[in-house]
């Protein structure tokens, strides 16, 4: 049992603790989903969830975001109203960007895994200090990538 108790499990722990502290819940209890994981015979599912996870997460994130289109309470008139003003079309033009920056992050991070590891400390710190939500490394890899000069 005291095997289960190395460093990674003390990191989870105080970085629970962190985000409960600075009132981030959805990390909080995602840390909390990685502790039950690695305390129990769940770490058998580490790497699935380790190779799979993050287009899960990406499927469920964009099914969340397709809700009020499949209920209904989006109609057509709501969508054309989309191209009417200069925000909405700005909107349009940022979330093509994210999305072109978010792939260019997987490409990245695919041809050097060691990014990995700066990518997820400075999504920690913008998550605990800066209240920020951890949905940042994909596109903090696409911005790296244009910076970096990396495909």
């Amino acid at each position: 049992m005291l095997a289960q108790f190395d460093i990674s499990f003390f990191l989870l722990l105080g970085l629970a603790a962190l985000c409960y502290l600075t009132h981030n819940n959805t990390v909080t209890f995602a840390v909390l989903l990685l502790l039950l994981f690695k305390l129990t015979p769940l770490s058998t599912y580490f790497p699935f969830l380790n190779q799979y996870g993050l287009t899960i997460g990406i499927v469920i994130l964009t099914a969340a975001m397709m809700v009020p289109l499949a209920d209904g309470s989006l109609s057509i008139k709501d969508i054309l109203k989309s191209f009417t003003s200069w925000q909405s079309i700005l909107a349009i033009i940022v979330g093509i960007l994210v999305s072109w920056l978010g792939t260019r992050g997987i490409s990245l991070i695919g041809a050097h895994p060691t990014i990995v590891n700066g990518l997820i400390v400075g999504t920690l710190i913008g998550v605990a200090f800066f209240k920020g939500i951890p949905v940042g490394p994909l596109i903090a890899a696409g911005l790296l990538s244009l910076i970096i000069g990396k495909n």
